[in-house]
Formats: C-alpha cells, sequence, structure tokens
C-alpha cells in the first residue's frame, strides 16, 4: 500500500463537551472528511485509534464511562514515505463510550444531546467506525445504537477488537456465525473486521479501508 497514515501528523484540536459548540463547528465544516470512533465502553477504542493514529493521542480513561467529550483531532496522508501536500487535512473523532450504567442520568442526557447533534450535523463524508469486544459482540446497547444509527446515511465498518483474547475455536467459529448475520440485519455496515489493537492483528487491513474511504470521498468531492 503506497499511501499510509502519517502518524507524525495526528493533532489533537478540540475536546467538546458543549452541544451548541460542537453544532457550530460542525456547520463551520461542512465538507470535512473523516472517519468517527464509537462503541462501548471499555472495548479498546482509545487503544484501537492509538494503534493506527500512533502518539498515543487518545487517552485511555482508567474509569469506563465517565468521558463524556467529543474529541477532535487532524491528520495527514503518507505517500511512498512522503507527507501528501496537495490532500486535505482529514479528522477524526473520538466519541464518547455508550452502554455504560454507572454513570449519572444527568450525565447520560448531556450524551444523549451531544451525540444526537455530532450525528445530524457531522458532514456525510465521515465513515463510522463501530468497535465491539470480540468476547462480547452485539450487546444490547450495540443494538440500540445501530438502531439509532439506521435513521442516518453513514458508511459503516464494524471492528470486532480483542480477536487475540478468543482462545478457543468454538469462540471464534461463533463470532464467524455471527458475521453474515450482522450484515444483513445492519444493511449500513459495508465491512466487518476482527482485530486486536494490542496484537495489531487486523489493523493493517482497517487502514487501507479507511484510507480507501477517504481518498473515495476526496474525489467525490472534487467532481460536485
Amino acid at each position: 500500500m503506497a499511501f499510509e497514515i502519517a502518524r507524525e501528523t495526528s493533532t489533537f484540536r478540540y475536546g467538546m463537551s458543549n452541544p451548541e459548540q460542537l453544532e457550530q463547528w460542525l456547520k463551520d465544516n461542512p465538507s470535512a472528511i473523516g472517519l468517527s470512533f464509537v462503541g462501548r465502553s471499555n472495548v479498546g477504542k482509545s487503544s484501537t485509534i492509538n494503534t493506527l493514529f500512533g502518539n498515543k493521542i487518545a487517552k485511555v480513561s482508567k474509569t469506563p464511562g465517565r468521558t463524556r467529550e467529543i474529541n477532535i483531532f487532524s491528520f495527514k496522508l503518507k505517500n511512498d514515505g512522503k507527507i501528501v501536500e496537495d490532500l486535505p487535512e482529514f479528522y477524526f473523532y473520538d466519541l464518547p463510550g455508550y452502554g455504560h450504567a454507572e454513570v449519572s442520568k444527568e450525565m447520560s442526557k448531556n450524551w444523549e444531546i451531544l451525540m444526537t447533534t455530532f450525528f445530524q450535523n457531522i458532514s456525510l463524508h465521515t465513515l463510522m467506525v463501530n468497535i465491539q469486544d470480540a468476547r462480547h459482540p452485539n450487546q444490547k446497547s450495540d443494538q440500540e445504537f445501530h438502531q439509532f444509527l439506521k435513521g442516518f446515511n453513514f458508511e459503516t465498518f464494524l471492528l470486532f477488537n480483542k480477536i487475540d483474547k478468543l482462545k478457543k475455536q468454538k469462540e471464534r467459529a461463533a463470532l464467524n456465525k455471527l458475521k453474515p448475520v450482522l450484515s444483513k440485519e445492519f444493511k449500513w455496515v459495508r465491512q466487518i473486521y476482527f482485530t486486536s489493537a494490542e496484537k495489531k492483528d487486523g489493523i493493517a487491513q482497517v487502514e487501507e479501508a479507511i484510507i480507501s474511504y477517504l481518498l473515495r470521498q476526496r474525489e467525490l468531492l472534487e467532481s460536485m
């Protein structure tokens, strides 16, 4: 793969917990190309981001479910080892985890407002990357999130992370059987990957697919 993520360019831009502030930024950037990472608390979302984008820029929370803001980062691409200057700056968004029980009602309500603001106003040139724990896939909160996502028109990747934790062949076989079921149920999910952020299993394939998406969106915008 000639193109790759220029990890040294990954930069934290904003941390937003105020829905009005978030809405204004999204409206000011209607054609931003990028991707969003979202999943239940403690599925390895931050570790996946750090493996893909380097610099350990996504903080791994010691208390799952406590991160209640949307973090916005920018990055660029390389081609044959050189940063591609004639491509735009791309973005990725680290969304707060869903489905954590030990949060207050007030915190949960603000999460709903923030997430609704994000999905209603984010550029349509944004890939959704839903990360699930391979050991506990398709939990109730995952299903609820996908029902929420159903109302929008975003291309979506599904990553079953922590695949290295599945030691038994029977567990891996069960996960493989779930793949076509989810593809049928969640028609907006275009690609499904088995990954391990810790061991880097499957990460190269995910990076290649992300880059393909970004370049495709760039071509689409140029043709408009």
